[in-house]
């Protein structure tokens, strides 16, 4: 068994790694040194066709880029590996131009440990694996029914051929021709799938890919220990400058330990073990009203909340029984008082997810179109007794799959577990399952009912109702499904999903969706939950750093106060 070590013998164990001393960048005389955050989430993979997890996201992100890439400030699409771009008349044809001087990081990987220039070659190698079925399995759905070939290219199950709608110009340009115009493929494109990496990567380390990673990022990989930490250094040759002509990034070092314990996250933190923690648990909200040092008046840290682009929802095996009646799916929906849940068991941080899985916020989304499933325990019963189970009676016990650490998952199932026997008369066993076999016993089919949650990729309603396409699950109940768990597959949803992407008003394509996710809350394959909300605490001397909908970690011009010192009063943002 692998023995947790504490956040002060990690860093002191790889302390080596970053540079002991601030280093001065860039012509203000911004401070470097090393920033130390923990995930608590399971970081499974840094390769980016497979990373799934805001876990993941935020360590990956570090190290590899895009053509474009979102704004953490604004969330629009800004240039990035590509430093510019062009649409035809026909708005089908996109056309990059790539940075010159862009190198990879060095890697023993190339000849001499030295890592060589950016080419489009490189964008199309890596923008044709999304298409290649068992390797972009996880984000095909970027490129799904909008790049030309990209569907038939999937379907053949060829490897390192060619798809029609991906070419390289020459070496510095870049062609992608889709089959109609799509509004949001810019954002697709600043999406986690769609960052660039060399052949040489995979070719060189086969599926090590959480121990090696090669970028153009800020940070490059220096040290990947499993359970234990993640090092990234700065990146000396990266090509991003800041307003002034300063080269990015300001920092010397970050230092990630995974950790999986909350409490013991939050309480690094207050001691000043760690420059920034992302979410808190209910056990931890106390610390809030610890934001000033009662004997000395200053601010131990910075707070930050963002209604994030997210849902947290509760899903259904609709293969096995008794899910696979939806009677059953729906008397559970409506057995369960969202409201309760969210102001008793998550104490009122969070939003209720009054109808369905795509979260407040989304201009031109007719959510009144989607009426869901209100608390309504008389109809669930009648429903529950329709499918044979006269007050509970026959109901085989179920098991509830939660993963072992998360804002309030447990309090919330626990509520939950409550709600459905009271109402119901079943019986529900709330399993906490490791974070390292949670999601795979889901994609797997194993699960029958289980906790899971969305942060979307892009700031649109077809993210979230990706989940519920029936082209994005895997037909074959022995292979994994990565992004449909539910396996969910309605003809009905299934039109109006395309006919969204074929709509060219974007007014039609909204109602479409939202007509298609209205068949789903009425076939039920998940109940939404709760949307989240994304809060960050920082260190009052840590500066440039901003929070967001879509929870990105830019750590690009992030840097500490220069006249950071112990007993200085910090400044507010």
């Amino acid at each position: 068994m692998l023995r947790r070590l504490p956040f002060y013998f990690i860093a002191g164990l790889l302390a080596g790694c970053g540079s002991p001393t601030a280093t001065v960048y860039g012509p203000g005389g911004l401070h470097g040194g090393v920033l130390n955050l923990n995930e608590t989430q399971v970081v499974r993979t840094l390769f980016p066709l497979a990373v799934t997890l805001v876990s993941e996201q935020h360590v990956a992100a570090q190290v590899y880029e895009g053509l474009v890439a979102f704004n953490p400030e604004s969330l629009g699409v800004e240039a990035a590996l590509a430093e510019s771009w062009e649409l035809d008349t026909s708005r089908t044809v996109y056309t990059f131009k790539l940075r010159e001087g862009v190198r990879f990081h060095n890697d023993p990987a190339f000849p001499d440990g030295v890592g060589r220039e950016l080419v489009a070659d490189d964008v199309v190698h890596c923008f044709t694996s999304i298409c290649e079925k068992g390797v972009g399995d996880a984000v095909f759905w970027l490129f799904q029914e909008k790049v030309k070939g990209a569907d038939e290219y999937y379907a053949s199950g060829k490897a390192d051929g060619r798809v029609e709608g991906i070419e390289a110009v020459d070496d510095r340009t870049v062609r992608i021709t889709l089959v109609r115009p799509v509004p949001s493929f810019l954002q697709s494109l600043a999406g986690a799938g769609c960052w660039i990496w060399p052949r040489e990567l995979p070719a060189k380390y086969g599926n090590q890919l959480f121990d090696h990673a090669i970028g153009t990022g800020p940070f490059r990989l220096k040290v990947a220990r499993a359970g234990e930490a993640i090092v990234l250094e700065r990146n000396p040759a990266y090509w991003g400058r800041d307003a002034q002509g300063g080269q990015l990034p300001y920092l010397d070092a970050v230092r990630i330990t995974l950790v999986p314990d909350k409490e013991k996250e939050i309480e690094a933190f207050m001691n000043g073990h760690l420059s920034m923690v992302t979410e808190l648990s209910l056990e931890s909200i106390g610390v809030l009203a610890d934001s000033l040092d009662p004997r000395t008046g200053m601010r131990r840290f910075r707070m930050s909340s963002t209604a994030a682009l997210a849902i947290q929802f509760y899903g259904f095996n609709l293969s096995k029984p008794p899910f696979n009646d939806v009677r059953v799916r729906r008397a559970f929906a409506l057995a369960l008082d969202r409201q309760k849940l969210v102001q008793e068991a998550l104490q009122g941080l969070a939003v209720t997810a009054d109808r369905g899985i795509v979260p407040p916020g989304l201009a031109g989304y007719p959510y009144e179109v989607v009426s869901g499933n209100p608390y309504n325990p008389d109809s669930a019963r009648r429903l529950l007794d329709d499918a044979g189970y006269p007050g509970g009676k026959g109901f085989p016990r179920v098991q509830l799959q939660v993963s072992t650490h998360g804002f309030g998952y447990r309090n919330v199932a626990s509520m939950a577990q409550e709600m459905l026997g009271r109402e119901l008369g079943v019986a529900i066993v709330v399993n906490t399952v490791h974070t390292k076999e949670y999601y795979d016993r889901i994609e797997r089919g194993e699960a029958l009912f289980w906790r899971e949650g969305w942060v979307a990729d892009l700031p649109d309603p077809e993210n979230f109702l990706a989940l519920l396409y029936g082209k994005n699950a895997e037909p074959d109940t022995s292979l994994p499904s990565t992004l449909n768990t539910t396996r969910y597959a309605s003809p009905r949803f299934d039109s109006l999903f395309a006919a969204a992407n074929n709509a060219v008003l974007a007014t039609d394509r909204m109602r479409n969706l939202a007509l298609a996710e209205q068949v789903a809350m009425h076939d039920v394959p998940l109940i939404p939950l709760y949307h989240e909300r994304y809060i960050t605490l920082s260190s009052p001397t840590l500066q440039g750093l901003h929070s967001n909908a879509l929870e990105i970690l830019d750590l690009r011009r992030v840097h500490f106060r220069p006249d950071a010192q112990h007993g200085r009063p910090a400044t507010t943002s």
